[in-house]
């Protein structure tokens, strides 16, 4: 066993962390969406500490509005979202996490958390 300290955690970059615009909790928007398929799996919710961890581990980490904790896709349905990339959107105030999903997304059990769930809509057109 060791007596050295675990190294301190790399901070998320200040252009990073000047760039995102937070709601009243702290939090960002982070949309996953599957890396080779493009299909939108979820939506969760990060603060700083869950986009440093996302960023710099190789898996999503979110931040839980209800159960205020942090926690890691998959760490107990075995479902993990392996990041292949992360990006800012314009106004800083959403995440887009391209991830290689393993099994379903949604903890209901399916694949997306928008399957089966289509509302009624009334579609337009483009103009030709």
């Amino acid at each position: 066993m060791s007596d050295q300290p675990a190294p301190a955690p790399i901070p998320l970059p200040d252009a990073i962390v000047s760039a995102l615009k937070r709601d009243a909790a702290g939090l960002v928007a982070a949309v996953i969406q599957q890396f080779d398929t493009h299909e939108v799996l979820m939506l969760g919710w990060m603060d700083d500490e869950a986009l440093r961890r996302t960023l710099t581990s190789g898996r999503v980490t979110f931040y839980s509005r209800s159960r205020q904790e942090y926690w890691r896709k998959g760490d107990t349905s075995g479902h993990a979202q392996w990041v292949k990339s992360v990006a800012l959107d314009c106004d800083g105030d959403a995440l887009l996490v391209q991830v290689d999903q393993v099994g379903a997304a949604c903890h209901t059990g399916t694949h997306t958390c928008f399957d089966g769930r289509a509302l009624d809509a009334v579609t337009g057109h483009r103009a030709s």
